[in-house]
């Protein structure tokens, strides 16, 4: 059975341009549906964040029109309250890559304030994209290929990806007061970005990068990477 880290932010809030804080965190779907997909399987899951801090889920992805609904929204909750693994974190800077098969990285808007400029953060993305390894990352996830620029240049430059658009981005209402947009961030990184219809599955594999747009693209994404490790 393989063993997975799953990289995930410690920010609990995301500051805005005007410098207001909007709370947020991890999106709950873009942990849950792969980690019950990958722990069902037999697969082994450690978090890590920065600073070990266990990480916060955003509450809006646990309300019932943005889960799916009553039951899905209380389904994500049970697996939440059930993985122990969230609630005995890893400090990212103690991740070493050997230590994993594969890498795993949800979104939430947590990413957009930590992650995209944590050094350790990019360290591990840059040690597995050259080492083969399934690399997966969704949503807002992406912001933290960001942290791989060294003297303006990245390893992800030139490769296919996926991420949360800025059409979406504007659909939540968040577009005009962000400080910058992830889709835009990426295209200047010189990532391949394309995108499907908003709020649709929608994911890209590019060798062991696999990326996916949104929310909606975690299920999905989550069952290629499985496929990958079986």
């Amino acid at each position: 059975m393989a063993r997975l880290l799953f990289m995930m932010p410690a920010a609990s809030y995301w500051t805005l341009k005007d410098g207001t804080r909007h709370a947020t965190g991890y999106w709950a779907e873009e942990f849950a549906a792969p980690y019950r997909a990958l722990t069902e399987a037999g697969h082994t899951i450690v978090v890590a964040t920065p600073r070990g801090v266990i990480p916060t889920v955003d509450m809006m992805s646990l309300r019932p029109e943005m889960a799916g609904g009553a039951q899905a929204a209380l389904d994500l909750e049970a697996t939440i309250r059930f993985a122990e693994e969230l609630r005995r974190p890893i400090q990212l800077s103690a991740a070493r890559l050997e230590d994993y098969d594969a890498v795993y990285a949800p979104g939430g808007h947590g990413p957009m304030e930590d992650l995209c400029a944590d050094p350790d953060a990019g360290r591990l993305l840059t040690a597995a994209l050259a080492s083969g390894k399934p690399l997966a990352i969704v949503c807002h996830g992406p912001a933290a290929m960001l942290a791989t620029r060294f003297r303006g240049e990245s390893p992800f430059a030139g490769y296919q990806v996926t991420a949360f658009s800025n059409e979406e981005e504007d659909g939540v209402g968040l577009a005009s007061r962000a400080r910058w947009l992830l889709e835009d961030e990426l295209v200047k990184l010189g990532v391949d970005y394309s995108k499907g219809e908003p709020w649709k599955p929608y994911t890209v594999v590019d060798h062991n990068l696999l990326t996916g747009q949104n929310p909606a693209s975690a299920q999905v994404l989550g069952e290629q990477l499985l496929k990958v490790l079986n």
